[in-house]
């Protein structure tokens, strides 16, 4: 598919994201309409509503997570190319998302070419990995056992980690994810107990050391 014209859907809660995004985009003529979303469920809806070339989606959506909503879109639209942005350094998060069905990783601090080259690269039908990322795949495949004790939590789990490594509380991490306490009380107890610690202090020391949550 050749880069001009194409129709891009944009999700992100921040505005200055977008507008950066956007900006990129149309000035460099790769796209002629540029679509934007704030929320998870507005994302689902657009993606529903009307067909997109790419969609780039932020890994933080408030109540939901972007990988629930990658999950989502890609169970309904498996050809839809999808490329999640985070502020996470890529190192932290983007195995995790990979995995889960992203067609690319892109940190919030790219440069344009980045962008670009992404696109071009997932519209191409192949994926955008970075050779750090890409070395981090194969080692991974080469040596499962050498993983950090955080890569075996599944995504919920390791996001209420992430959340708990920034002092939220459980009551906050409910709010946030629109979930109840209990529940999330259950994914740090089950937490806990994998990563084979007894509170949050603990938890906390372990973000800090693996570079986990902003540390």
């Amino acid at each position: 598919m050749s880069l001009r014209n194409l129709k891009v859907l944009i999700c992100d809660d921040h505005a200055l994201i977008r507008e950066g995004l956007k900006r990129i985009l149309l000035d460099t003529g790769k796209a002629d309409h540029v679509g934007e979303v704030t929320t998870a469920e507005e994302a689902v809806a657009a993606v529903r509503r009307e067909a997109w070339d790419i969609v780039i989606l932020d890994i933080n959506l408030g109540r939901r997570s972007g990988l629930d909503v990658l999950k989502e879109i890609k169970a309904e639209f498996p050809r839809l190319p999808i490329l999640i942005l985070s502020v996470y350094p890529e190192e932290q998060f983007a195995l995790r998302v990979i995995r889960a069905g992203a067609n690319g990783y892109l940190n919030k601090n790219l440069a344009t070419k980045v962008l670009i080259e992404a696109i071009r690269q997932v519209l191409a039908g192949g994926q955008y990995l970075s050779p750090k990322v890409a070395e981090q795949l194969v080692n991974a495949v080469k040596q499962p056992a050498g993983q950090p004790l955080h890569a075996a939590l599944s995504d919920r789990e390791d996001e209420v980690l992430r959340l708990i490594a920034i002092g939220r509380t459980v009551g906050e991490i409910a709010r946030q994810l629109d979930l109840s306490v209990k529940t999330v009380s259950t994914y740090r107890s089950i937490v806990l107990r994998k990563l084979g610690m007894e509170n949050n202090a603990q938890l906390m020391r372990y973000a800090q050391e693996h570079k986990l949550g902003g540390w």
